[in-house]
């Protein structure tokens, strides 16, 4: 999520291989074509190289690209948003927010995190979940992002536009009810102690484009919770959809290129837009 874009480092350079990430031609009743729709990765390990011949294709073709959030690289204007939006005094300690059996993994995630743990007495349980997602030991790096490659690439030369934004990408995690948002951070904490081969597999998953795979509650813990699942993946695909068609129907050809946890399902993208009256193909 954008909190992970705060992360700077040198990214890997982006090579041709014989992967095949999900993406989609969109065309309209006619059959005219009217963009291209491509399910990203936030994270991916050192030297993985994901682009096909399809993806090169969109990517040379389209006009335009249309990402989650425009401003990846400006970590000053994330970092800010997330203390306006997360900070708010008189939190309970952490482990009065999650479940006494996951204390000692807690404690080990915050003593890896950059806080202290009485910093997080003003911090939301949904920040202090993001916060400590960061802190998890992994060797997948938000700088080998799909997102923030491409944006790269479209910049300055081809225009870029946001389907939701710095402030209200967060703001979903923000006004999620308490609960919910402690139920968050015991599945961040959870996710942390599952080992390194299990990110892998997620990767595996996007790079042979099983979008469905990627639903499975079993690799993508959030997942587990049918309310989170309903606020911070289907119900922002239907929130996204009045701007994504308003796009499609101007001439610029759009790349929408959005996390791939958004295209599977029944209230993935494609089956959105198909709804819309869109044909959606997959390419590969």
């Amino acid at each position: 999520m954008a909190l992970a874009a705060c992360d700077n480092g040198d990214p890997a350079p982006a090579t041709m291989i014989d992967g095949t990430p999900a993406i989609w031609e969109i065309a309209s009743a006619d059959g005219t074509l009217e963009g291209w729709l491509f399910g990203t990765i936030h994270a991916l390990p050192d030297g993985t190289r994901w682009r096909s011949e399809a993806v090169q294709q969109a990517v040379e073709n389209a006009d335009l690209l249309v990402v989650e959030i425009a401003a990846l690289e400006d970590s000053d204007v994330i970092a800010r948003t997330f203390l306006t939006l997360s900070h708010t005094p008189g939190q309970p300690p952490l482990t009065a927010r999650v479940p006494a059996a996951q204390h000692e993994e807690l404690a080990e995630l915050v003593e890896r995190s950059r806080y202290d743990a009485r910093d997080f007495a003003a911090i939301e349980s949904w920040g202090a979940a993001l916060i400590l997602a960061q802190s998890s030991a992994s060797t997948l790096d938000t700088a080998n992002g799909v997102d923030k490659a491409l944006v790269r690439e479209f910049r300055p030369s081809r225009p870029i536009r946001e389907v939701e934004g710095v402030r209200a990408q967060l703001s979903v995690f923000d006004t999620l009810p308490e609960a919910e948002q402690r139920d968050l951070l015991s599945l961040t904490v959870a996710d942390a102690a599952r080992p390194e081969s299990v990110r892998r597999k997620t990767v595996k998953h996007w790079l042979e484009g099983d979008v469905e795979a990627l639903l499975d509650p079993g690799v993508e813990t959030l997942l587990d919770d049918p309310e989170l699942r309903e606020v911070l993946v289907e119900g922002r695909n239907r929130n996204w959809m009045p701007t994504l068609t308003a796009m499609l129907e101007q001439q610029p050809k759009p790349l929408i290129a959005v996390g791939a946890g958004h295209m599977g399902g029944p209230e993935g993208l494609p089956v959105l837009l198909r709804k819309s009256g869109y044909t959606v193909t997959r390419m590969q």
